[in-house]
């Protein structure tokens, strides 16, 4: 089995959170940093080069095994990423309510905090802390 390439380490999320050129980017991650922490209790940890994640879980899946968080983000270029950890395409009665995204397996993909419902994310938030897969820890 492999491990995965992305990695835990101990890189300063405000020293790299405080290199986001985009202010717009730059505030709406400030705003989920707060947001996740709040939500996890857990402090924010570097996951790479550019992934902000919050908790820690073991999993075992067809072709890989090891650690991985429930919830994070990444500012990237196009969108910000928010890894939710929760199957997002079965949240569909959240999802209709939460305002402009577009979604992957595990992944939302936002413009902007001011297009989506924060309420409805927070939910989105607490979901992925508490996903069956993390409990199991047995992952496709």
């Amino acid at each position: 089995m492999t491990a995965p390439k992305t990695q835990k380490n101990g890189a300063d999320v405000d020293k790299f959170l405080a290199g986001i050129a985009d202010e717009q980017k730059h505030a709406d991650c400030l705003s989920v940093l707060e947001l996740m922490k709040n939500i996890t209790g857990e402090p924010a940890v570097m996951w790479g080069k550019a992934i902000v994640g919050f908790g820690s879980f073991h999993y075992r899946g067809k072709t890989s095994e090891g650690d991985w968080f429930p919830v994070g983000f990444s500012p990237r270029k196009q969108n910000l990423v928010l890894y939710l950890h929760c199957i997002l395409e079965e949240q569909t009665a959240l999802l209709e309510k939460l305002g402009k995204h577009k979604i992957g397996k595990s992944c939302l993909y936002l413009k902007r905090l001011d297009d989506i419902h924060i309420p409805t994310l927070k939910k989105l938030i607490k979901k992925a802390c508490k996903s069956p897969a993390i409990a199991g820890a047995e992952i496709d």
